[in-house]
């Protein structure tokens, strides 16, 4: 991955890194088009709603339209009374710069706020890193990870999360399990893999992205518990906004959506507790899909 510059290293400790090399190339196109601002407003489609979406990224999104932020694109059509489209593109380096940036789509579902890289909707959920551990395990229980009970335990951690510097500070990380963060989902699924050596004892507990967690330990070989994290105090931040991401200056675009979230956001909180999502107030406290068994 290429060296990222001073100010997209401090964004990374502020935002979930899976949506980070994405926006840093959408930075770098923004700044070598000065005019695409300008042009954003002519550039969204008024009789379809064109959806930025990896094809194989499970429980976001897949060509079979089986992941919640596909539930949630059909919420948006329907209240749009226009069809969905889909563009088709694996996440990673240049997914925001090949398919927002170039015009050839008009919303990414899913975009963690904080960072001025794409234009933000108003969030329509948040949710927080978690702890699985094995329900009724030694570990069941722990809510914090200054918990003494985490000491000599084996934790896995993708590498390069928010976790991963919690760990770090706590004279965690030397015994951690290390899964890849930037990978081809059509061939690799991390926190699957994660969970697995979970189920198996290879690890002792998995630290995942909420939504990722809680939905693939719903499916998991032994029962599991999903730990929302949601009271540490110390920096890097665990929890996140997420929103609808869309191009800048589309302030037409942007009221339009946000008229959308404000009225559908009983169904839309409805398809992330189907999906297992772990939801988190404003005041930090786990939503009532917060605490998942």
């Amino acid at each position: 991955m290429p060296k990222l510059p001073a100010w997209a290293i401090e964004w990374r400790q502020t935002v979930p890194a899976a949506l980070v090399a994405g926006a840093v190339a959408l930075g770098a196109c923004l700044a070598g088009n000065g005019a695409l601002a300008q042009q954003g407003p002519d550039l969204v489609a008024t009789d379809k709603l064109r959806v930025c979406a990896d094809p194989s990224n499970l429980p976001f999104s897949n060509r079979d339209k089986a992941g919640f932020e596909n539930k949630i694109a059909e919420i948006v059509a329907d209240e749009l009374k226009v069809p969905v489209r889909y563009f088709w593109l694996p996440q990673g380096p240049g997914f925001v710069r090949n398919t927002l940036a170039t015009g050839l789509c008009d919303v990414i579902i899913g975009y963690a706020s904080g960072a001025d890289i794409v234009q933000h909707t108003n969030p329509y959920y948040r949710s927080t890193y978690v702890l699985v551990v094995k329900a009724g395990g030694p570990l069941d229980g722990v809510e914090r990870l200054e918990d003494e009970r985490l000491k000599g335990r084996r934790l896995g951690i993708i590498a390069a999360t928010p976790p991963a510097d919690h760990l770090l500070r706590l004279g965690l990380l030397k015994d951690a399990k290390t899964y890849s963060l930037l990978v081809d989902r059509r061939y690799a699924s991390p926190a699957e893999e994660a969970l697995a050596d979970l189920a198996s004892g290879v690890i002792d507990g998995a630290l995942l992205w909420g939504p990722i967690g809680g939905y693939f330990a719903k499916q998991a070989a032994v029962p599991l518990k999903v730990i929302p994290l949601v009271k540490e105090v110390e920096r890097p931040a665990l929890s996140f906004r997420i929103t609808f991401g869309i191009r800048p200056d589309e302030l037409d675009w942007k009221h339009r959506l946000n008229d959308v979230i404000r009225k559908r956001k009983g169904d839309i909180d409805r398809v992330l507790a189907d999906y297992g999502v772990p939801l988190v107030a404003d005041d930090g406290s786990p939503g009532a899909e917060g605490n998942l068994q």
